[in-house]
């Protein structure tokens, strides 16, 4: 079933979408907490590793986007055999050390709203685990998908 753009966020999401498997269930039969900082952890890798930073880019510079804080507010719940997309923006930068990135998940079947996310990265060193100035890569990478910047052109 096509989303329509109005019940996102932002605009331009990055999408995953995944269906809510029998593991995924908690003793109150409906998707755990936990799956949903899960699914959002997914979908911020996967748009990483579209944006050109993976796992290898950021072992090959020593450096990392490190979550310092994270806030998700859980608003519907999900369910057994329900296909459910996750989105997420980066809202924000300061090119030099931080970026936030948003969160929403979508049940597809009636377009609500189940969660929303905030999540505050720092880029560390990996090797020293300390807080780091981006390399250009990631300002290169990270940077055109940055929504601050993209809705100033607008």
């Amino acid at each position: 079933m096509p989303i329509d753009d109005a019940v996102w966020d932002h605009p331009e999401p990055f999408i995953l979408e995944t269906t809510v498997s029998p593991e995924d269930i908690d003793g109150l039969n409906h998707t755990n907490n936990t799956v949903y900082v899960k699914w959002c952890e997914q979908v911020a890798w996967a748009h990483s590793v579209a944006l050109g930073l993976d796992l290898d880019a950021y072992r090959t510079l020593d450096r990392a986007m490190a979550i310092t804080h994270a806030e998700y507010s859980y608003l519907r719940a999900s369910h057994q055999g329900q296909n459910v997309r996750l989105a997420t923006w980066i809202v924000e930068w300061d090119k030099k050390l931080s970026i936030k990135r948003h969160f929403q998940i979508i049940r597809v079947e009636d377009g609500v709203t189940l969660l929303r996310g905030r999540v505050q990265f720092v880029c560390i060193q990996l090797s020293t685990g300390r807080p780091r100035r981006m390399p250009q890569e990631f300002v290169r990478g990270y940077g055109p998908a940055v929504l601050e910047k993209k809705l100033e052109v607008l």
